[in-house]
Formats: structure tokens, sequence, C-alpha cells
């Protein structure tokens, strides 16, 4: 099993520096989404007292031709802190700060899909959008190969695994328990988690989030993940098909309400939302993967629990639709819908700003509406 070399160090030494004070000084460690509108980068500063609230962190830069976003001769890059976390790395006073990317002139990065998903959100926070979102993700080797499978061949086919225990089963639940309670002592709303059905695949939810921090959330969740993993000398995929053939792909089912879904005939509302959302299927895949749908293209071929790239369905308790209504909402008759077509490597920003913009804003047609 390939791991990383930064994962033999002596964890014991490391922990001897980690417990020394501080003093009243805070670190501060910024993350922020690079080029590729997948990946995420991070880097720390001190701050002489602990921040209360997101206020109180200072705007940063970076250089953005490094990270894919800027030419050497134009580099810099601003940070704009908009969420605070606690650091479950270094621990308390120290924080994990979310941040915006602007580009030199004060607009924003081509990946930043915050700033306008704020705004969408803004316009609808009346009717008090909730989001939860099904983080699936792949435990592979630092060589590429999947956590736990042979080396040169292939584990048992797919069925025992998803909620599976033993160790025939379940390949890397340490890395899911210390993500899991990482992810709890920083403050992220994180509600569950499960094995898949592929092996070496997991899922952790998100959610239920209002409005613009079910980004927020996912993205941090996200990054404490990568962290955990570098720990263990491991990585995390959320590539939507990391093994081609008879195995799973890997996604990030949206499941979404309003107030009035909500409440009482509720089911109405969702009728409604399904309608609006077939007429706009091929905006929506391509809001549904940082690639505009060629990564989807390989995951959502009609098997495998997914619905076809190229048409729209939905249904009660049907995994093979685009669009799913749980059991338990189609008999109460109220709560929330299942978009299952978003991709692992999504960008939550780019989909929950396109279900509101579809199904609460009334847009039509292949392009978004400048607001």
């Amino acid at each position: 099993m390939a791991t990383s070399s930064s994962a033999q160090l002596s964890k014991v030494v490391k922990g001897q520096y980690m417990e020394l004070p501080q003093g009243d000084q805070v670190q501060a460690m910024y993350i922020w989404i690079d080029g590729t509108g997948e990946g995420l980068r991070c880097k720390t500063r001190t701050l002489d007292s602990e921040p209360k609230s997101i206020e109180d962190f200072p705007e940063w830069n970076f250089d953005g031709s490094s990270t894919y976003q800027s030419e050497g001769s134009n580099s810099d890059m601003y940070l704009i802190p908009s969420a605070m976390f606690r650091d479950p790395f270094r621990k308390d006073p120290n924080k994990l700060v979310f941040c915006e990317v602007l580009k030199y002139n004060r607009k924003s990065a081509e990946t930043n899909h915050r700033h306008t998903c704020k705004k969408i959100m803004e316009m609808v926070d009346h009717q008090i959008p909730w989001f939860g979102m099904e983080q699936e993700y792949t435990i592979l080797g630092t060589d590429g190969h999947p956590f736990g499978w042979p080396s040169n061949g292939f584990p048992g086919p797919q069925g025992p695994y998803y909620c599976g225990v033993g160790a025939d089963k379940a390949y890397g639940r340490d890395i899911v328990e210390a993500h899991y309670k990482a992810c709890l002592y920083a403050g992220v709303m994180i509600c569950g988690t499960n094995a898949e059905v592929m092996p070496a695949q997991w899922e952790f939810q998100i959610g239920p989030c209002e409005g613009i921090n079910m980004g927020d959330h996912l993205w941090v969740a996200r990054f404490i993940l990568h962290r955990v993993c570098e720990d263990f000398g491991v990585v995390a995929s959320f590539d939507p098909k990391p093994i081609s053939g008879n195995w799973n792909g890997a996604g990030c089912h949206t499941n979404f309400s309003t107030k009035e879904m909500r409440e009482d005939g509720g089911l109405k509302f969702i009728e409604e939302c399904i309608e609006k959302l077939g007429k706009r299927h091929n905006y929506h895949i391509r809001a549904y993967d940082p690639k505009g749908g060629l990564d989807n293209a390989r995951r959502l071929t009609g098997h495998h629990e997914t619905s076809n790239i190229h048409e729209f369905s939905a249904g009660v308790a049907n995994r093979g639709a685009s669009i799913r209504i749980p059991r338990t909402v189609g008999q109460e008759k109220k709560g929330y819908f299942e978009d299952r077509r978003p991709s692992a490597n999504c960008d939550p920003y780019a989909v929950t700003e396109a279900l509101i913009r579809t199904c609460l804003l009334d847009e039509e047609g292949e392009e978004p509406v400048d607001y």
C-alpha cells in the first residue's frame, strides 16, 4: 500500500511542539479554491488576538500564477475572509478561515462561485431554502490505487460493502472516524456518514444548511478530509468515476426544500420545481461538475444507481432517476426532493445557485440571468 513519506514522520515528536503554549496569539489558516475549481489551497498567518467574528480577519493575498489563477506578470490575488471555523488540527484558539478570491481589479476570480451564489441566496432568503449534500469520495494510496484493494487485481464484486462492517468490507474507517470528529470540533454541520457501494468509497452528509452556508460547510469539510488523509499518508479523491467498469461512481446528491415545501401540502411545490428542472436539464448538467458536464458523463450512464446524462427523469424512491422524491415525502405530501445529478467534485455554490435560479427565480433557457 503506497503511503506518503511525510506520514512516516513521528507524530509523537510533532506532538511535543503542538502542546507548547502560544500566549494570546492565534494561528489563522486561510483556505481558498484554486483555478481548477476543485483543488484547495491554504496558508497561515499569526493574529495578535483570537478573532470573535469574520470581520476580525484581515484581507490577505497570494501568488495566483502558482494556483492556475493569474499570470506571473500580474499575479497578486486577494483573499476575502468569508466563513470562520475552529481549527481541529491546531485546536483552540486557532482558526480555519474560508475565503473568497478576488483578482487584481477586485473582481471575482473565475472559480469564485460564492460571490454570485450569495447574491442569489439573499434574493430568496424569505423562502428559507435548506440544503443537504451527500458527499461521496474514494480513499486512494499515493499511487492512485484504491486503498485496501489487491495490488494486482480487484476485490470481490459490489454487494457486501455498502454500510459494511468488518476488515474485509470496510476499507479505511479510521479516516472516516477522524474526519467526523474533526468536523464536529470545527463546527461544520456534518450530520452523518456511511461506507459506500464500492470498497474504499465512503460518504459523509452535510446539512441541513440554509442558503450560502451549504457551500461554506461542504468546502471546509472537504478541506478537513484532505488534511486528515494527509496525516494518514493517503489521498481523498472526489473523481466521479475513479475506477472504470462495473464499479459505482461518486456523486454529491443534493437535497433541497423551501419553507413552503416543508409545510402541509408542500408536495405541490415540489412537483412544480421538478417540472421547471425538467425544462432546464442541460443548464444544470453544465453547473453540476467543474468541467461543464464532461466529468459527469463518465458517471451518469444510466447504470450503477445513476440516471442517463442526456435524459431527465423523476420518481418516488427511484435511485435511477435524475430527481428522487423520498418515499416518506410521497406519503406525507410534504418535505424535500433529492437531485442525484451533481458529481462528487461539483462546486456546491454552483449547484445550490442553479437550483435557486430554476426553482425559485423561475429562470428558463440555457444561460443564467444577470441581476
